[in-house]
């Protein structure tokens, strides 16, 4: 089945459903929507994994494609990062915590083994 739609991607799906988690998560905690520049960074963060991945997919070359799914995964690991602070400051329970982490290492799993499917495709193409 030939992809023609970022959208059909699992990795951009299960961004989407990682920068869902993270917006719901702040929209139950006021102290967290008080904190401006956490909340900015970790919505921009997991915002970026999903427009990265789509910016990528629309490039139509495997080798652009896989330096915005780069991005994009360095992008899922600051969600991750700020989930830390987020945790520290009482903003989120520590099970919250879990699900939000747990889909943000998911989102880069595969990110990551599809950088390895496209890396693969590259050097069997240029043999």
């Amino acid at each position: 089945m030939k992809l023609t739609r970022f959208e059909d991607l699992d990795c951009w799906k299960e961004a989407r459903q990682l920068t869902r988690q993270v917006y719901e998560a702040i929209e139950q905690n006021s102290a967290w929507k008080r904190d401006a520049r956490l909340c900015s960074q970790i919505q921009s963060a997991a915002g970026s994994v999903m427009a990265n991945i789509a910016e990528g997919f629309v490039r139509r070359s495997s080798k652009e494609f896989v330096q915005f799914l780069f991005i994009a995964m360095s992008s899922s690991a600051e969600v991750r990062s700020h989930l830390y602070i987020a945790v520290d400051q009482g903003y989120l329970s520590k099970d919250s915590f879990e699900s939000i982490y747990t889909q943000a290492d998911k989102v880069g799993r595969i990110i990551s083994g599809l950088i390895k499917y496209l890396r693969t495709k590259q050097t069997k193409s240029t043999k």
